[in-house]
């Protein structure tokens, strides 16, 4: 082994040892690895080259939900200095702005249309691609009901509402608030693929499928349309910081008086203008999670925070199911999908139910209303 070489096994060595992570170790949570260039990708490229080099097969884990939680914990990301590379890249997500109008469609045609198939194998039956509820529930079915009706409790919804969805996905909510409430309403997705399925699963209920980005419900000249509800159910992780307060008005100009706006997202416990690489690269293209902080100025001034509900803990046990289901499914879906999206796919899916579980990201449910609920809000749980 040259001297580079050891010195890059004995810096990642003493870093996973930190994390109680062994190399070739025995543990679940332990890697093995397959290729001696893997030490130097990593402190060259962080979270990218441990992605990458995961789907190309240079290392694997038994468990590595497990060994993404202990990596956040050992707080791994501080003791491994950014590299000029990365330093740029967040100097440029914080300057310019990724998520235009222009660049909104990307995210629906790189992974909400992969294909139907992967969905449907993958998610409950109502095909709900959001964190699931699992406070009384006993499977992934009764856990995507349970949260439905969450919002649709948090929201009040009664019949003859009228609900916007920004960012509908496959038309679960909508559908189950119309079949269950009997509201109207509208449901927005930058997906082509979304919106066809959305409208053949909506088509019983008074409900209108637009294949449209949210900032094409205020169009120059003409009168804004407006909603008794608006939810947006995991849809703001790709709206970037620079149009949070665009985004923030469009909703408060398309809530009719005394009408509640639910916004279901991921978010982190630090301001950032950046997502991990990885993901970025492989799985959401343009997509950044916000903070608090970058949430509460972009409310301000518009909207009064009524509630803020957290249960991000219940997005690695959704996480887990979704990644039972797409394995299970594996044969189905190999003829249309090769070896190297089933590592990437596990790997999404259990890094992401890592970091949950680590409790870096978290799952918030947010209702907002205009003026005030008189004589306050009551809290829903």
């Amino acid at each position: 082994m040259l001297f580079t070489e050891l010195w890059s096994y004995r810096v990642i060595e003493r870093l996973l040892a930190e994390a109680g992570i062994q190399i070739n170790g025995s543990n679940p949570w332990d890697i093995t690895v397959h290729n001696k260039d893997f030490y130097s990708r990593i402190l060259k490229s962080g979270t990218l080259g441990l992605g990458e080099s995961y789907v190309e097969g240079w290392w694997d884990c038994p468990s590595i939900d497990s060994f993404i939680d202990k990596l956040y914990r050992s707080n791994i990301e501080s003791k491994i200095k950014q590299n000029k590379r990365l330093l740029l890249r967040l100097f440029f997500h914080r300057v310019f702005n990724f998520q235009t109008k222009h660049r909104a469609f990307e995210v629906g045609r790189k992974h909400y249309d992969l294909g139907d198939d992967l969905f449907m194998s993958m998610l409950d039956k109502r095909m709900t691609y959001t964190c699931a509820y699992w406070k009384k529930a006993k499977n992934l079915d009764q856990a995507q009901e349970a949260k439905l009706e969450l919002v649709c409790q948090k929201l009040g919804l009664k019949p003859g509402m009228r609900v916007l969805d920004v960012g509908c996905g496959w038309g679960a909510f909508l559908q189950y608030a119309a079949e269950k409430y009997g509201i109207s309403g509208v449901g927005i997705t930058v997906s082509k693929d979304q919106a066809v399925l959305a409208q053949q699963n909506c088509r019983e209920f008074p409900i209108e499928i637009r294949f449209e980005d949210y900032r094409e419900l205020k169009k120059s000249g003409e009168k804004m349309e407006k909603f008794d509800r608006i939810v947006s159910l995991g849809m703001f992780e790709h709206v970037g910081h620079k149009n949070y307060k665009t985004y923030m008005k469009i909703m408060y100009d398309s809530l009719k008086p005394g009408g509640l706006f639910l916004l279901h997202t991921i978010g982190r416990d630090d301001t950032s203008y950046a997502t991990d690489e990885w993901i970025a690269k492989y799985v959401f293209p343009n997509g950044m999670l916000p903070s608090i902080k970058q949430i509460g100025e972009s409310i301000e001034k518009l909207f009064v925070m009524e509630d803020w509900h957290n249960f991000g803990a219940d997005y690695d046990k959704t996480l887990l199911a979704w990644h039972e289901n797409f394995n299970k499914n594996w044969d189905k879906l190999k003829n249309n999908y090769d070896h190297n999206f089933f590592r990437l796919w596990n790997y999404y899916l259990l890094t992401c139910a890592g970091a949950f579980r680590a409790r870096v990201n978290q799952l918030w449910q947010i209702v907002l209303s205009k003026e005030g609920v008189p004589g306050g809000y009551v809290s829903v749980r």
